[in-house]
């Protein structure tokens, strides 16, 4: 009912998912997974809302085509029917844990593919190559989409904001209330997206006022500070810096994650708070369940879909509540 009524122009509750770099899928198998995933996660720890769920409208800002094109020519190489079938192994696995409790350190340290090397790498190694700013020849070598992002010489920025920016504005346009779900660099886009929006000339007069209900990012790395330093907006001074238009901001950070190394953001963007730009700005920390090929993945979408965090944020928006805390043995 409720996605028949957003066809025909009128209002509703809109969940759109903006997802990140590397090769993707297509649009509707993303999608697919993206909501398998989430409702998976609803339906085991808040049950009594599946159905409210289901009705909400889903969108996918799909831009994997304009990455998938670039990589190839790159000389990357792409099997699509493997990396579905992975992700759907990945989501399966984690939809056998049953029970919110599972989702802790204690299974974490067991997943394959996890040494001390690599915690070491994430937890010290990340934080110091952006301290020194080696950060862009790092992203240069293993994400080579993002380089091309701030490639100022090419087209694919304006591509992949361009698909960001239609869908938000077909939803604020029809006066939805919008929960924005941002993976990994797909919070880049989305965040140079809001601030066009909220600042542009061609946008402001009639958006910048529209806001989102929630931002939802996860994996995200706006807290790293070449990251940061390349935003949309940085070069501007108090109001212009940042977007206008994002009511509550939720971060969740897994453990391990490379992506989101500097893995709180309140800190780095407490000035839209003393601005009055939005009105909170929340880190949660997570252990990302996912494997992918046999190996631990901290920073796989559906790990983060799948968790009970992102679970109950989802869910208390849906129920237009404040969260409340999870139990301590899973943090």
């Amino acid at each position: 009912m409720m996605e028949q009524a957003q066809q025909n122009g009128v209002p509703g509750d809109c969940l759109i998912f903006v997802h990140g770099r590397d090769f993707k899928p297509s649009a509707t198998e993303l999608l697919d997974l993206n909501i398998a995933a989430l409702s998976a996660a609803i339906e085991r720890d808040r049950p009594e809302l599946l159905e409210c769920f289901h009705q909400l409208q889903k969108q996918l800002s799909y831009y994997g085509d304009f990455s998938n094109q670039f990589l190839l020519e790159s000389g990357g190489h792409y099997d699509e029917s493997l990396d579905i079938g992975d992700r759907r192994n990945a989501l399966l696995k984690l939809k056998s844990l049953g029970k919110t409790k599972h989702f802790g350190v204690t299974r974490y340290d067991r997943l394959p593919g996890k040494t001390a090397i690599a915690e070491f790498a994430a937890d010290v190694a990340a934080p110091l190559l952006g301290s020194i700013g080696l950060s862009k020849a790092l992203i240069s070598s293993v994400a080579r989409d993002l380089a091309e992002y701030w490639n100022d010489k090419s087209e694919f920025a304006s591509n992949l904001r361009n698909r960001v920016r239609n869908t938000l504005i077909e939803s604020l346009s029809r006066g939805d209330r919008i929960m924005l779900v941002s993976h990994g660099t797909g919070s880049i886009v989305s965040f140079d997206v809001l601030w066009q929006l909220s600042h542009d000339p061609e946008y402001a007069e009639r958006y910048s006022t529209r806001k989102i209900d929630s931002w939802l990012t996860l994996g995200s790395p706006l807290g790293d500070s070449m990251v940061r330093r390349r935003l949309l907006g940085a070069d501007r001074k108090g109001r212009e810096r940042f977007p206008t238009n994002i009511l509550t901001w939720h971060n969740v950070s897994a453990e391990d994650d490379y992506m989101c190394h500097d893995n709180t953001l309140a800190d780095d963007y407490k000035q839209m708070l003393k601005l009055h730009q939005v009105s909170s700005i929340r880190d949660y920390h997570i252990y990302n369940l996912s494997v992918r090929y046999g190996k631990s993945n901290p920073h796989s979408s559906v790990g983060y879909l799948m968790h009970p965090r992102t679970a109950q944020i989802v869910a208390d928006w849906i129920r237009q509540k404040p969260a409340d805390p999870l139990p301590t043995n899973i943090l």
